[in-house]
């Protein structure tokens, strides 16, 4: 998808799924812009698992698409909600305030 596409998909202003809904064994897109990329980190990392008890979890480096936007394709591993969050080098973390962030898989 072209970058400015995916822009206007972005939730929140920080995060971007694209397809939404996921579907498993697809590949998928998540964009992000969030705290971490606006206070100048270096590196950031999507860490993400699959329902309530995040399951199979996994960190995927990101990569750096503008001056404060990450972005990383993942294939779908689960059948259950993929929930994920997102940390940098220094292992500063952007949870969402503790709610992360989910989307459903199909």
């Amino acid at each position: 998808m072209p970058r400015k596409a995916m822009r206007d998909l972005f939730i929140d202003r920080r995060v971007a799924v694209d397809p939404v809904p996921l579907a498993s064994k697809k590949k998928g897109t998540i964009m992000y812009r969030g705290l971490l990329s606006v206070s100048g980190a270096d590196s950031v990392y999507l860490y993400a698992g699959y329902g309530d008890n995040w399951e199979n979890t996994h960190l995927v480096p990101m990569t750096k698409v503008d001056d404060v936007t990450w972005s990383t394709d993942v294939t779908v591993e689960g059948d259950k909600r993929l929930n994920f969050c997102f940390k940098d080098s220094a292992d500063h973390w952007d949870n969402n305030s503790g709610l992360n962030w989910g989307v459903e898989i199909v």
